[in-house]
This record gives structure tokens, sequence and C-alpha cells, in this order.
């Protein structure tokens, strides 16, 4: 009863989320800190009133981020966390059997994304530096969509500005540059959205405003670019809570700042301890780590440490070294999945 191209794909599989019991979550890159107290008053106030539609496109938010950002609001697409975002574009863009472009390793669902769409996905390996190759950005007829996690997930490394719109300007089709983690980097690419048309640029309130549980995302691209794809997202894609708190979220500057200091500290600490034991660690310009060990088999420490009751993810990507990537949690957290690494290694 099914097509043929949901049959015979696997499916995205998000990382552990545990419904019992106590854990150390240091596996899905959230924030450890709870969300400023401004969201959880203007959530309590619009619970209060739910019988309407909310607003299809969270204009109070779009002005608010627009304000922060430095981008008018009809730049604004906003969506049911970023992954609605990716969905959109894939929808808008791509047919079935043309082909959508990332670099291995990354994100898995762009993949599950062009499966989902009949699409073709072409992988290509980034360099051993983590920077990409030449091809990546060669074109041709079928190519329609470039997805570029940046800062990338799982190493946590960078594609600078200059690269991304030299890429940009050689591809024939726009280019996504995923930005989840940016926030957490030394730069971003949302003014590069005004330099070319073909650059488009998501975000997502789940990591640095603390709002995973809330489903936030947004996209940042040129105006006539936000009216197609405004024909192709759900009717009303954020519902009425998540539009306060997330509008809530990005007024609160103060507070983010405050989180993402304490944020890239204990990030720092976490690269110390790791190297400290032996890893090799890559420099992270993201909320976690990623680290492998010459010597050490990776797996069983992973499983040592969901025993004690602490997740991390561990990822084994063909034609790579495996690997753990830890999410930066609390300096308390991070302490306790320290200790019980050094009792493995």
């Amino acid at each position: 009863m099914f097509r043929d191209a949901i049959t015979n794909m696997q499916g995205y599989v998000p990382g552990e989320q545990p419904q019992a019991g106590k854990f150390i979550k240091l596996n899905t890159n959230e924030n450890p800190y709870p969300p400023s107290p401004v969201v959880i008053e203007a959530i309590r106030q619009t619970a209060e009133n739910l019988v309407r539609y909310p607003d299809p496109l969270a204009t109070a938010f779009r002005i608010r981020a627009g304000e922060v950002l430095g981008v008018d609001p009809d730049w604004i697409l906003c969506g049911n966390g970023s992954d609605d975002i990716l969905t959109i574009l894939t929808r808008s863009l791509v047919d079935t059997g043309e082909m959508i472009r990332l670099p291995y390793p990354s994100y898995i669902l762009y993949k599950t994304l062009a499966e989902i769409q009949g699409a073709r996905s072409e992988q290509i390996p980034f360099n051993e530096d983590w920077s990409l190759p030449q091809a990546f950005g060669d074109g041709h007829d079928q190519l329609k969509l470039v997805f570029l996690p940046n800062p990338n997930s799982p190493t946590g490394t960078v594609i600078s500005r200059e690269d991304i719109l030299d890429l940009a300007n050689r591809l024939p089709c726009p280019v996504l540059v995923d930005e989840a983690y940016a926030d957490f980097a030394e730069f971003n690419c949302i003014d590069l959205v005004k330099e070319n048309p073909k650059i488009m640029v998501s975000r997502t309130l789940s990591k640095s405003y603390g709002l995973a549980g809330l489903r936030f995302g947004f996209l940042i691209a040129q105006p006539q670019m936000i009216a197609e794809f405004c024909k192709v997202k759900d009717s009303y894609n954020c519902d009425a809570i998540s539009i306060a708190g997330a509008t809530a979220a990005i007024g609160d500057q103060q507070w983010f700042n405050n989180n993402r200091n304490k944020v890239l500290k204990t990030r720092q600490r976490l690269h110390d301890g790791l190297e400290k034991l032996g890893f090799d660690v890559i420099p992270s310009q993201a909320n976690f780590v990623w680290c492998t060990h010459s010597s050490q088999p990776l797996k069983p420490i992973y499983e040592h440490l969901k025993d004690n009751r602490v997740l991390v993810r561990y990822m084994d990507y063909e034609g790579w070294s495996d690997g753990l990537r830890i999410s930066v949690g609390t300096d308390e957290q991070i302490d306790a999945c320290l200790s019980l690494i050094e009792m493995k290694v």
C-alpha cells in the first residue's frame, strides 16, 4: 500500500530519549539549562486562550527576530523545528528523481528527506581536515538543492564564509546553510543571504535557547524565495504556544548571552578533559565535542557510560573512524562523564 520509496528506505532514527529513570543526557545536543523565565510566562499566558488558530506566519516572532538579527520580517519563514524547514525546502525544490547534495559525514536526516521525496542524494566526503573538496561545488542539471551544516555534526567544524559564498556562486542551485549550532560559533552566514539569493540559512531554538521540547525553527532567505516556500508549508505549522515561547526567547538576549558563555566555558572544559584522557579531540564551534581514540575501542566506553546512566552518541561512519559525540552539559554533568570515561581508558 506504500510508495516504493517509503518501503525501501530505512528511516531516520533520532537519538535516545529515555522515558523512565534519571539520566545525564549528553547525546542529543540539548541545552543543559532551563529557558528564560520570560518564555515560561509567555507560554502560561498563551495557554489560557487556545480556542483560536495561531498566526499562520508567526508574525510576532518574525518581527522580533528581524530586529535581533538585522533582517526584514519578510525574509523569515517559521517552522516546527528546523527539520520542518528542511522538509519544506526539499518538497519545494526537489522533484522525483532529482538530486540533493550533502557532505559526509553530516546530519543523517538530509538523506532521509531525499528518500521520502523519491529523489537521489549525493554524499561527498569531507577532506581529512574537514574542509570541502573542490568537487562539492561542481554542478549538473539534476542537482536541485545542497545541504551544508555549518557548524557540522558530528564534528563541530565549520566552512568559512568566503568558501560558502564561492560555493554558491559556482553551484546552479540553492544552498541551505544549516546553522543549528551557529550561536556557539565564531561567525554566521546570515548576511550572505543578502549577497546571493541562492544562499539560505536555517536556525533552531532547540540548542542555544533551551527549547528543544518546544519545536521551533526558522529560515532566512530572500523574500521571493520565502513567498514560494509559504505555498508548501502546512497551514498552521507552528502552534500558538511555540510562537509565544519562541518570540519571548529570542527577545531575551541577556539570557541568551549568559547561557552561551556558560556553554562555551564548559565546552573547553570537556575538550581539555578528553585530551588528558588520551582522546583526539577536534576543536568544536558547536555545543558538543567529537572525539576519537587511537588505541581504545569506543563502543565499550559508550556502553559503560550508558550502564551508568550517562548517554552520549556513539557513531560509526563508513570510511571514517568511529567516534563519540558528547553534548556540553553542566560542569557537574561533564565531570561525572569524564570520571566514568577515565575508568575505561
